[in-house]
Formats: structure tokens, C-alpha cells, sequence
């Protein structure tokens, strides 16, 4: 499975040093270089950790391809977008409401960063969502108290740890 990626998800799995999970769940994972470019920008959070992760997993984006986009887009996940349709990608990795639900109008399959954790769960290779959404908590990422609920009791543990 292919995995094309949103800067926003990444820094989510970056705070909560999740990153390898990634790799674990997909095959192969790449970013375009916008993104690559957006999430190591030296003043960014989680630059370094993301340079040493995406080493090797930037690609060229062929702007001839074309996906419906609303006024809000921004540059990274315009060309995650086209990296997606462009290599037949399995999902999209992206965190951002209003670009999943534009992901949506372009039948591109999405997941977030909580699903990432949420299915490394599942799988077996981690055995408890809630350290690891706690830590994205106390970062400077804004998750809503229903969405953490949620996660957790998918996740099947309890709001307030074990």
C-alpha cells in the first residue's frame, strides 16, 4: 500500500514519535515537495525529525494532472492531492477537516493521524492509543475533546488511561 502525506499528520505522528508507525502499516510512503518542504522548514516543530524521516520519500508532482480544490487550499495538500491521483496512491494522510472532505469530492481515501494510531493498534504495533494522543494533546495541535473520546473508545481504553 502507498501512503502519500500531509505536513499537518506528519508533525501529529512526529510530537508523538510515531513516524515509524508509517512504515510498519504502508509500503511505501511519499511526500511531495512542497510538503517535504513545508515540514522541514528550519523554524518548524518537528523539522529535524521529519527531514531524517522523509529522506529518500520526496517526489516530483506532474502538474498536468488536475483534482477539484475550494478556495482554501493550500500548496502542500493541493500536490499531495496530485501525487495521489498521479501514482495510484492507496490512501492520503491528512489531518485537515476541510481538506478531507476535499479529498472526498476526489475519491482520494484519507486517514489521519489518529487513524494511523488507531490502526497500528489494531495491527499489534502499539498497545495503547491514549499515551501517545495525550502527548499530540500538550503539543500546540488542537484536538477537540469529542474527537479524543471517540478515538479512545474505538480505540477501546478508557478517557482517563487504564
Amino acid at each position: 500500500m502507498i501512503l502519500v502525506a500531509d505536513c499537518s499528520a506528519l508533525i501529529a505522528l512526529s510530537v508523538c514519535d510515531s513516524l515509524s508507525l508509517l512504515e510498519h502499516l504502508f509500503d511505501s510512503v511519499v511526500v511531495p515537495e512542497t510538503v517535504y518542504n513545508e515540514a522541514t522548514r528550519p523554524n518548524k516543530k518537528e523539522a529535524q525529525a521529519l527531514k531524517a524521516f522523509l529522506q529518500g520519500k520526496v517526489r516530483q508532482v506532474d502538474l498536468q494532472t488536475y483534482v477539484f480544490l475550494d478556495a482554501f487550499a493550500d500548496a502542500g495538500e493541493t500536490e499531495a492531492m496530485l501525487l495521489y491521483k498521479q501514482i495510484s496512491a492507496d490512501k492520503l494522510l491528512i489531518d485537515d477537516r476541510r481538506g478531507r472532505k476535499v479529498a472526498k469530492i476526489n475519491h482520494i481515501s484519507a486517514i489521519g493521524s489518529l487513524g494511523v494510531l488507531l490502526a497500528a493498534k489494531e495491527k499489534g504495533f502499539i498497545t495503547e492509543v491514549s499515551p501517545l494522543l495525550r502527548q499530540i494533546e500538550n503539543s500546540d495541535i488542537h484536538l477537540s475533546q469529542q474527537l479524543i473520546a471517540t478515538v479512545l473508545e474505538l480505540a477501546g481504553e478508557s478517557p482517563h488511561g487504564k
